[in-house]
């Protein structure tokens, strides 16, 4: 009985992996709608796009991407689509023009403008010349002051 379990275990896997390689398998539709689906933002959940959203809304626009897909509408009309009706909020890239350049080019206007002040802190610290005239000397009052005091603390 037990000669037989190997046997029927390689027969399923020979007449079964087949199968299941075609429900792994995707289409090209499927391939097309997860492209864009990633480059729209769900509006429910913000920082999610609608392919990784599990909002019904996102469920929604999913398929409304896969409707225009197999109408045979491009990859571009089908963002157009979305933009007019949900402005440019749903991108999840926003386009780069007009004051959309601001949102781009502030972290890296930051990063220089640090990296400039912590560059002259820098140089000021390695440039720094030591005074030129040594300190003046101590005069005959101060160093009896001191002398008095060192002998306090000898006493103490």
């Amino acid at each position: 009985m037990f000669r037989f379990v190997p046997i029927l275990i390689c027969l399923c896997v020979v007449f079964l992996a087949p199968g299941l390689a075609k429900v792994v398998d995707e289409t090209e539709i499927d391939q097309k709608v997860r492209e864009i689906a990633k480059t729209l933002r769900c509006t429910v959940c913000q920082t999610e796009n609608i392919w990784e959203s599990g909002a019904p809304l996102a469920h929604q626009m999913r398929e409304a991407v896969r409707e225009r897909v197999i109408q045979g509408q491009s990859t571009e009309e089908i963002r157009a689509y979305f933009h007019s009706r949900y402005g440019d909020y749903i991108m999840m890239e926003p386009p780069k023009q007009g004051v959309n350049w601001l949102i781009w080019l502030t972290p890296f206007l930051l990063l220089f403008g640090g990296g400039a002040l912590l560059w002259r802190e820098v140089k000021g610290w390695v440039t720094r010349t030591p005074p030129s005239q040594p300190p003046p000397a101590l005069d005959e009052a101060s160093r009896r002051r001191i002398e008095r005091e060192l002998q306090q603390d000898k006493r103490e």
